[in-house]
């Protein structure tokens, strides 16, 4: 492993940051699912919100890599050496492809650890974004886009993670903003296509609209998404996955026209369809969440695969309003439970470079 990227961090940290996303249509993002159901014109939807996942490189000790990121054990080795079924190996993935050694990597996130949110495909992105960075001050490469970024940050990913790995994610922490992604119907056309999706009225009204909570514990995705690949394939429940589709044109053609109410209804049909598989995709207080919402007149979802993590609701104004009185009370409940800032992020990754870095290690 090369250490010129601990020479080139010597004369500045390098920062980049990317945001996290609620979602709805998730799992249609995988080839799995999105190649046999292409009749159907699979999409899914997320917004990004305002919860920001943060990178800083920095020089470290010669031939070492050192991960520190909260809610993880920080994590050392010899460059190139580092297991990738650590909790931490993605990172460690995306330093190798780099080529990095003598760096330390430390992680930020805004929104809570392993909460569904999306929050390792945004810090990936932004260590792509970074290490991009680092190496365009030298001079040696051009400027990573965000296409690039989303992709390259969702063949690391896929090529560790020993489970499909959806692309919806590292797409929201790229691009930023309230997007339908439409996943290709034949080999060789684009990875994906955006479309913009914009209710009426002012762009930043929309949080108005919104509420995301976390449960208060991690979820476990991966047994989830495993399970629902495991029954797509033997063929049980796939007419579902065909309405889980039709679920979310549905929602996307709502919320373009500003009807809250449809895409309520819509946003719950969904999950009817998902629990209806697979019952632990909510826990106790997941559920409650969920009931909630749909008493108060809005549409709840869990994000990403559920299991733990967060739930995010959708709604009039005056729907949200009453809806936030009762989630409060239900997340009294448990520890570590509460309301989540549901501002939207319309920047996506974006990168920061210091001249005034700390040489720790060094």
């Amino acid at each position: 492993m090369s250490t010129a990227m601990r020479e080139l961090l010597k004369s500045g940290a390098v920062k980049a940051s990317a945001p996290c996303r609620i979602d709805m249509g998730g799992t249609l993002d995988l080839s799995t699912f999105f190649l046999p159901l292409r009749f159907v014109r699979p999409c899914t939807f997320n917004i990004a919100l305002a919860l920001r996942t943060t990178v800083v490189l920095e020089p470290w000790e010669k031939e070492r890599i050192r991960i520190s990121s909260r809610g993880f054990e920080d994590a050392e080795f010899y460059a190139g050496q580092a297991p990738f079924n650590h909790p931490l190996g993605f990172m460690f993935a995306v330093a190798n492809y780099f080529g990095a050694a003598g760096v330390r990597i430390t992680i930020d996130s805004s929104s809570p650890p392993r909460s569904a949110l999306g929050g390792s495909s945004a810090a990936a992105v932004a260590l792509v974004a970074a290490f991009g960075a680092a190496l365009r001050r030298a001079g040696r490469g051009g400027s990573i886009t965000r296409r690039r970024a989303a992709l390259l940050a969702h063949a690391l990913e896929s090529s560790v993670a020993g489970v499909p790995c959806g692309l919806q994610d590292h797409l929201a922490a790229a691009y930023g903003g309230v997007n339908a992604w439409y996943w290709p119907e034949n080999i060789g056309a684009p990875d994906f296509r955006r479309v913009s999706v914009k209710p009426p009225g002012k762009a930043e009204k929309l949080k108005d609209h919104i509420l995301v909570a976390y449960c208060g514990v991690p979820h476990t995705s991966a047994d989830i998404n495993g399970e629902w690949v495991r029954q797509f394939i033997a063929g049980t429940d796939r007419n579902k996955w065909v309405q889980v589709a039709e679920c979310t044109h549905g929602f996307v053609e709502a919320l373009s026209t500003g009807d809250y109410k449809e895409a309520a209804a819509c946003m719950n049909r969904e999950v009817a369809l998902r629990t209806a598989m697979t019952p632990e995709v909510l826990d106790g207080v997941g559920r409650q969440l969920v009931e909630g919402a749909v008493n108060a007149g809005c549409g709840s979802r869990f994000t990403g695969a559920g299991g733990g993590g967060c739930v995010w609701a959708l709604g009039d104004v005056e729907d949200i309003d009453r809806l936030r009185q009762i989630w409060e009370k239900a997340l009294s409940t448990r520890a570590d439970a509460r309301l989540l800032d549901a501002a939207v992020d319309r920047t996506g990754m974006k990168v920061t470079s210091s001249s005034r870095a700390g040489l720790r290690g060094a």
